[in-house]
């Protein structure tokens, strides 16, 4: 498992960049990211569609041979044939990050069983920690509301509180869920590093728990992964050394797609 984290900075992204990055998604992906009403919003679906697409470009395939779905329930996945072995992804973005995870395709084609999750940590304008945590109320359980406590120092629970929040949508995101499934069914005991679906610990799955900082803002993330047999679920901290985890500037991966992609259609 692998995760890209994109980092953008609105004042280094050109209209000039957009614009040629536009040029190198199909007309459907182009006309759904200028639909976007801000610019940023755009920006970060342009980075989003080009990401699989460099993936793919990797692994050997034409610009004009990748093709992608959606199922249902909104999540997306890569359709090319003849990826062997296939390709598992899933994005996120949160402001100032676009993250994408992706391995080895295995449980539950065409989607697979991944999931990733990324936010900002910080209170919306006007919100206190206590309202905020109290929005939620019906989606926690009540060891959540317990580790959200009034008790606890603010900064310290409103971190734990994305790290519950991001595990909850990274798990149901793998599942191709989303918020269709009730949240309050998953519960992450951040303190000791479990997670419980229903209870109990799910077998057979890996999350990992990373961390970034842009503009110096600190965002959390987390990636669940299905590996599709008994294995013990392990919660990987944040701690732990990240070989898989790869940061880039949004204006310098958007200046080398535009070379490897349009160098890849000559």
């Amino acid at each position: 498992m692998r995760v890209w984290a994109i980092a953008y900075d609105p004042s280094d992204f050109t209209e000039e960049l957009y614009q040629k990055g536009l040029l190198l998604v199909d007309s459907t992906s182009s006309a759904r990211i200028k639909r976007f009403y801000r610019r940023e919003d755009a920006c970060r679906g342009l980075i989003a569609r080009l990401l699989p697409r460099i993936l793919l470009k990797q692994r050997g395939v034409a610009s004009n041979m990748m093709t992608f779905a959606a199922t249902e329930a909104g999540k997306p996945y890569i359709t090319t044939p003849n990826i062997n072995p296939p390709i598992a992804y899933n994005l996120s973005h949160d402001k100032g990050f676009v993250v994408m995870a992706f391995t080895n395709g295995k449980a539950h084609p065409p989607e697979y069983s991944i999931g990733v999750d990324v936010m900002k940590v910080h209170l919306p304008r006007r919100d206190s920690y206590r309202s905020f945590v109290d929005t939620f109320h019906d989606q926690l359980t009540p060891l959540e509301r317990e580790l959200l406590s009034p008790a606890v120092p603010e900064n310290e629970g409103l971190q734990r509180f994305f790290w519950i929040w991001t595990m909850k949508e990274a798990y149901t995101k793998a599942l191709g869920l989303g918020l269709s499934f009730d949240f309050s069914r998953i519960e992450f005991d951040v303190m000791a590093n479990i997670v419980r679906v229903d209870g109990r610990v799910p077998q057979g799955w890996k999350f990992h728990k990373f961390q970034a900082t842009e503009v110096g803002e600190l965002y959390v993330g987390v990636v669940a992964e299905f590996l599709e047999d008994d294995s013990e679920t392990l919660v990987v901290p944040e701690t732990d050394p990240k070989p898989w985890f790869m940061s880039f500037k949004a204006a310098t991966f958007v200046e080398h797609a535009i070379q490897d992609l349009a160098q890849a259609e000559k």
